[in-house]
Formats: C-alpha cells, sequence, structure tokens
C-alpha cells in the first residue's frame, strides 16, 4: 500500500484501464505468492481444522477458496462506489486517493468483525447455521429488491455529519479537509470536503458488505488468519479494478 500511495500513485492522475489492469494483475500476483507462503512457511494451528494431517494443504485450499468467494462477493462493492463518486462529483483524479484511505479503513474494520466472529464460531459451532440462515435471508432479499435504488441524499450518517460538521460543497483539492473564511466571523474554519463524505460512505459500504462476506467465509474455513488474509486480498484487487470500470 505504501508502494501504490507513495510511489506508483503518488500525483494526482486518472488512473487509465490499462494501469488499472496492472495494478490488479500485481495485487493478484501477490495474493497468489501469499498462497505459497501458506503451503510452506505458514505453521496451521490444528484447532482450526477438521484433521491433523497435511495442514499446510488444508491451509491453502481454504486460503484459495475463501479469496476467490471474497472476490465473487465483494464485485458488486464496485458498483457502489461507482455511485458513491458520481452522487458527490469527486473527480476522478482525486478517486485513488478516497479509495486507498477506503482501504486501510477497510483493514481495520474487517480484523475488527473477524476477530469477533472467530471468537464466537470457535467456541460456539453452531452459531454457523444462524450465519448460514442470515445469508440465505439477505440472498433472498437481494432477488426481491433488484429494483430498489441507493438514495445517498436519505442517509442518515450523512445527515449526522452535516448537522455536526461545516461542510463545504467545494473540491479544490485532493484534501480531505481544507480552510476556509468563516461566513459569520471571516475567520478560518475547518471545513469537510465532499471527499471525506465520500470516504465516509465508501467505508460504511464495506462495512455493509462485511456483513455478508465474513459469515460465508467461515463456511470455508475456522482459521481467522486465513480468513483475514483472503478478504484483505480480495479487497485490495477489487478496488484496483474500479478504475477498469
Amino acid at each position: 500500500l505504501w508502494l501504490d500511495l507513495g510511489v506508483v500513485n503518488n500525483p494526482d492522475e486518472v488512473i487509465s484501464p490499462r494501469k488499472s489492469a496492472i495494478m490488479w494483475a500485481g495485487f493478484a500476483t501477490l495474493a497468489l505468492l501469499f498462497g505459497l507462503y501458506v503451503a510452506f512457511v505458514y505453521e496451521p494451528d490444528p484447532q482450526f481444522y477438521v484433521s491433523p494431517d497435511n495442514l499446510n494443504q488444508q491451509a491453502t485450499i481454504q486460503y484459495f477458496t475463501g479469496y476467490l468467494l471474497e472476490t465473487a462477493l465483494a464485485f458488486d462493492n464496485i458498483f457502489v462506489i461507482s455511485l458513491i463518486f458520481t452522487y458527490f462529483a469527486v473527480p476522478r483524479a482525486y478517486q485513488h486517493r478516497v479509495l486507498f484511505w477506503g482501504i486501510i479503513g477497510a483493514i481495520v474494520f474487517r480484523a475488527i468483525f473477524i476477530s469477533a466472529g472467530a471468537a464466537v464460531v470457535n467456541s460456539w459451532t453452531w452459531v454457523l447455521y444462524i450465519f448460514a440462515a442470515f445469508l440465505i435471508w439477505t440472498g433472498w432479499s437481494m432477488l426481491g429488491g433488484g429494483g430498489r435504488e441507493m438514495k445517498l441524499e436519505d442517509n442518515k450518517l450523512l445527515k449526522f455529519v452535516r448537522r455536526r460538521m461545516k461542510v463545504t460543497d467545494r473540491i479544490d483539492n485532493h484534501n480531505f479537509f481544507v480552510r476556509l473564511p468563516d461566513p459569520h466571523t471571516g475567520k478560518l474554519t475547518r471545513y469537510a470536503t465532499p471527499l471525506f463524505l465520500a470516504l465516509i460512505m465508501v467505508e460504511t459500504a464495506d462495512v455493509v458488505f462485511a456483513v455478508d462476506s465474513v459469515p460465508a467465509i467461515f463456511a470455508v474455513t475456522r482459521d481467522p488468519f486465513i480468513v483475514y488474509t483472503s478478504n484483505i486480498f480480495a479487497i485490495l484487487g477489487l478496488r484496483s479494478l474500479y478504475f477498469a470500470l
């Protein structure tokens, strides 16, 4: 990630589909190399596996299965991000910066979700049946709710932020906050920009998608390390594919 923002995409620029494909290929290669790490270096904990034999083989299969599953489940995230950027009129040159910090937030929030989920599942295995019922219900809801539109203007979180913070509609640079003269006092005051609001909505969308994807991955593996790493590599690759869209 440091190489991504600090070196490869340091200047603000519109990322072309070709560069997006190269970025995705880079992250996919990293995911593949990490699978080799799981196969030959990682030391799986036997308590998370059905059989104590061939633990690395089991872990490797579960890692790649989880990676492909999370990639499939998170693919619609790309289209939601597109709607968010369109709503806030985020210039294409600044979209990568918003997504980068969105990934940082996703890494933190997924860690919290997965840690809590692993603690629950490994203490009470029957909770997996509740996860399964929840996934069936959300799948059925998606089939029946395809005509619903996402109306960001009615989002309660956005309304809360606008009430609690000074927000400007101007986007003059890639900063999430700017200092502008207060219309009443004339003093320089910190304002949140639409980029910050877009970042909040990207993070919120990731939390919503995590509610589906995290229970699903526990059907593949109960090893928190495999759950977490397969999640993160899937997110990294899909965010880079956004620019191809």
